[in-house]
């Protein structure tokens, strides 16, 4: 077999479902037998396979698999310095170019190296290499499985449905901040300051009629917001450890910190990323310039919080595989920072309600909410991605550019809007908040949502906010788990009276 670079969909396929012959050897000579291949891993980063169970000699070993094109790629890709690569038990190559029989993990362990090249059978490797040439360059809407035959469809149809699915989708959002915006009230009534603690949400407290007094309190309503702009930050890869973050280091227990206006910024920052586990040790810095932010972040966390009993999270748990830099979870959290001064400082809330009440344009509206939560590049991340040197190239001009800015407008603002409107019992400002909703454009560029477009062969509006929204439940909910029969498109496309 050619040891030319294969894609990663084609190493992962031929380990996946073993397409190898019967008498299978580590390069160390031993015999090695494949008891259980593991769980693809394709969300996260790491291993590419998770709890697998493996024989090598008389010994079984149960955990995570790597597979490569090379044996160098183990160091190229700097797996010999992530933790996320602790568990490995058997790094998988197609070409062991130094005939290397092992890789040690970061804490020092060593892995056997299996070179599979010559187990897999010539004819196996061609066909599975056209298939994905084929998928690739046949059609790019593939996403849609009515991709071929979606032009059967009538645009109004579909364009009616992708509406209901946005507002669905726009609907779940409120009913999950209306949950969380309860538990709040709840953990509020228990007069808890500490942070991270939990509790356990009675039922009641779901079902409970919410009185005035309930929501008249400011740092309930701040946390929510908090909380759900540190998710969105997040994207897919790192919104659950931004959310953790935001609840265990919440605004109560910030507030009780007293950290000065002026330094507020640059202590919270350096707080989040010792709650985060982000910063390294100090012998481990290099660059005198990041062992000085390191050292200040230090002396302020001990200074403001001498006697933290919360939890701390290990740098482990962050996402950054596969990331653009500017998509970094270390700009993320400086972004958020930012956010939470501007809550805490500036009145975020109450400047973003009162233009829903003084705004009547929609775009002017969106324009102006947008700019306020669009963040500037400064400070230490102005030119710094990680921990580990300065950024080569041109300084980092926005933490929170306005296109993640739009998608939080949508996503985070207008749900937020609605439910404060509503539980208010502000009629006409929370059907403005709908309005708005189903009536402006989506100015970020989502991949995903360009594609759906393509497949559907819609032509207009379809970046409508509504419109945009309902392309990603239509995904979500029905194409990527094969609920074709049940999508109102897939019944106008695959009908039994529907004629190719």
């Amino acid at each position: 077999m050619s040891h030319a670079h294969i894609p990663e969909e084609v190493l992962a396929e031929i380990w996946k479902e073993q397409h190898l012959t019967e008498e299978l050897y580590a390069d160390s000579g031993e015999k090695l037998e494949v008891l259980y291949v593991g769980d693809e891993n394709k969300e996260n980063g790491g291993p590419d396979f998770l709890n697998a169970r493996i024989k090598i000699g008389n010994l079984t070993y149960v955990g995570d698999l790597e597979i490569d094109n090379s044996h160098s790629d183990w160091r190229t890709h700097g797996h010999n310095l992530n933790k996320r690569f602790n568990k490995v038990i058997l790094h998988a190559i197609v070409n062991n170019e130094s005939n290397q029989k092992h890789v040690y993990t970061q804490n020092g362990r060593r892995i056997h190296t299996f070179c599979f090249a010559p187990h897999v059978k010539s004819d196996v490797m061609e066909s599975l290499r056209k298939a994905i040439v084929v998928d690739n360059d046949d059609n790019k809407t593939n996403k849609v499985h009515c991709f071929k035959v979606a032009k059967l469809a009538e645009e109004t149809a579909v364009m009616s449905y992708l509406t209901e699915l946005g507002v669905s989708r726009f609907k779940k959002k409120c009913e999950k901040m209306v949950a969380r915006l309860r538990e709040l009230i709840f953990i509020d009534s228990l007069q808890v300051s500490e942070p991270d603690q939990h509790f356990a949400i009675p039922e009641d407290a779901y079902k409970t009629r919410l009185c005035y007094e309930d929501l008249n309190k400011k740092l309930i309503w701040e946390q929510l917001f908090y909380e759900m702009v540190f998710e969105a930050l997040g994207y897919s890869q790192n919104k659950n450890v931004l959310v953790k973050l935001s609840q265990i280091f919440n605004l109560s227990y910030i507030d009780s910190l007293n950290i000065p206006k002026e330094k507020f910024v640059e202590t919270l920052e350096g707080m989040f990323f010792t709650v985060g586990g982000l910063i390294p040790p100090v012998e481990q810095i290099h660059d005198p310039v990041i062992l000085q932010y390191a050292r200040n972040a230090s002396e302020n966390w001990i200074k403001y919080c001498p006697h933290y009993n919360g939890t701390t999270l290990d740098s482990t748990v962050w996402n950054f595989f596969k990331m653009r830099p500017q998509n970094f979870p270390t700009i993320r959290v400086a972004a958020g920072a930012r956010i939470v001064y501007k809550l805490m400082h500036d009145d975020l809330i109450a400047k973003l309600v009162k233009k829903f009440y003084e705004i009547h344009n929609y775009d002017v509206l969106k324009n102006l909410v947008r700019n306020m939560l669009t963040i500037k590049g400064d400070g230490f991340w102005k030119k710094h991605y990680t921990f580990e040197k300065q950024a080569a190239g041109e300084d980092i001009h926005y933490f929170l550019g306005t296109g993640r800015a739009d998608e939080m407008f949508i996503n985070v603002v207008l749900p937020f809007a609605y439910i404060y409107f509503d539980l208010f019992d502000k009629t006409k400002f929370a059907q403005k908040t709908i309005s708005v909703y189903t009536d402006v454009a989506c100015d970020s560029d989502n991949s995903l949502v360009t594609e759906i477009a393509d497949a559907l062969q819609i032509e207009a509006n379809w970046k409508k906010s509504v419109i945009y929204q309902g392309m990603i439940e239509l995904f979500r909910s029905f194409c990527a788990k094969d609920r074709c029969e049940e999508c109102a498109i897939g019944k106008m496309v695959f009908g039994e009276n529907t004629e190719a």
